[in-house]
């Protein structure tokens, strides 16, 4: 009865138009009443302590430093250095995307920034050479979303403080599959742009290749600060945010002089914004979670899924593909927020890895980001390529099926993930 409490009123909320943050308070409200523990003073407090977290420190820096690459031109020299290395080779601007998207994860957690510079910067290049408009947004929109999987990842950040789960595990463990989605979606696009009648641009120089080499540096240096960090325990997740965010102004201000002080207020509003959104998410998704645990939700959903339990394999993908359906009607933080605290107590008396299982969820919750219709990078890259939602749907095809194999590959393959993150973590 409470489990149906709880999905009833937070469904009915959302059917309402009501906000997602507003409606998961609701759906808490009626937890208490359901329970008869009804407590304001109660609810307001766990309000406040589930943003009162210092892991969650992290999410205000990454979004800031994702914010000052793509304004101080950290992320402009990345496309560079990419158009220098692969821009000659047929469907060359493809594997710039590709390659670029894959090196910007490393710099910021945002799918979301991360596809907006990708869609600013390559995609009228791609249709000026001849490649399908479509086709070449949806490779860009897939490309995006390889951001919350590769370290430093905001995702992974939020996983983590909601389940307890180790972030800098999630960090390690996220590399290998992340690289496995960008040479999937490479994959996709070499067999779907055969037909493409575009030409190849001129192969650079070494000399060439050279200079953007070394104009880039500064952005290549971050992600290994960060990893280096994180791997000898220099810092922890939310310093390493800290560190990133510290470098890239430095970076931006001092090295590229590409920012103002005027556009460094501009950054800082524009991060403080999209900060509060989600902080206060998280805020009323910890509400939600501490009322699922008093009402036993999570021992319910054990009992459900009882018969899948001996079948680690089995039960992943059944829980893999109730993600996938969420997904397409929730954007990534709510579905991390809400799932989370149900789904822990399930992984672990499965005995199932939950540093494993986070890679495999935020990868689904990834694809989710380009899944319609209400897919958030589906619609940045429409609205900044000035496309139709519904191209860019048919363009993400191809190379959203190449992630989903790619995410059942390691349901499948458990090593895939757990035999990096060893040697990494070591």
């Amino acid at each position: 009865m409470t489990l149906t409490v709880f999905l009833g009123s937070l469904l009915l909320a959302m059917a309402l138009g009501v906000p997602i943050a507003y409606a998961l308070l609701v759906s808490g409200l009626a937890l208490m009443i359901q329970l008869d523990n009804f407590d304001s003073q109660i609810l307001s407090q766990q309000l406040v302590e589930g943003a009162n977290s210092f892991p969650l420190l992290a999410v205000p820096f990454f979004m800031l430093a994702g914010e000052i690459m793509n304004v101080g031109g950290l992320s402009r020299r990345i496309v560079k250095l990419a158009i220098t290395l692969v821009g000659h080779v047929r469907g060359g601007l493809g594997y710039v995307a590709i390659l670029a998207a894959v090196l910007m994860a490393a710099l910021s957690g945002s799918a979301v920034a991360d596809t907006a510079a990708l869609a600013a910067l390559l995609l009228p290049m791609m249709v000026a050479a001849g490649h399908d408009r479509a086709r070449s947004g949806g490779l860009i929109a897939c490309a995006g979303i390889i951001a919350p999987v590769i370290p430093p990842s905001i995702g992974f950040v939020i996983f983590g403080v909601a389940g307890g789960v180790s972030v800098s595990k999630l960090f390690m463990a996220g590399i290998v599959p992340g690289i496995m989605l960008g040479i999937a979606i490479a994959v996709a696009w070499w067999w779907s742009a055969r037909s493409d009648s575009a030409k190849p641009g001129p192969k650079a120089s070494t000399q060439e290749k050279w200079i953007a080499f070394k104009q880039s540096t500064w952005a290549l240096v971050l992600p290994l600060i960060v990893l280096v960090g994180l791997k000898f325990g220099v810092f922890t997740p939310t310093e390493a945010a800290v560190v990133a965010a510290v470098y890239a102004l430095f970076v931006s201000m001092v090295i590229y002089r590409e920012m103002t002080w005027k556009q460094l207020h501009e950054v800082f509003v524009a991060a403080a914004k999209t900060t509060a959104v989600v902080m206060f998410l998280v805020a009323a998704a910890m509400v939600s979670s501490w009322l699922i645990t008093i009402a036993q939700i999570p021992a319910q959903l054990v009992e459900l899924l009882q018969p899948f339990m001996g079948n680690q394999t089995l039960l992943l993908i059944m829980i893999m593909l109730l993600v996938i359906a969420v997904g397409t009607a929730m954007d990534m933080t709510p579905t991390i927020l809400i799932l989370t605290p149900v789904l822990m107590p399930v992984i672990k008396a499965a005995g199932i890895d939950p540093v494993y299982f986070g890679v495999l969820f935020i990868i689904n919750n990834a694809i989710g980001l380009v899944t319609p219709p209400v897919g958030t990078v589906l619609n940045v890259v429409a609205g900044v390529g000035k496309m139709k939602m519904d191209e860019v749907t048919r363009g993400v095809v191809p190379f959203m099926i190449a992630q989903f194999v790619v995410l059942f590959l390691l349901v499948l393959f458990p090593s895939l993930v757990l035999a990096p993150l060893r040697w990494l973590t070591q």
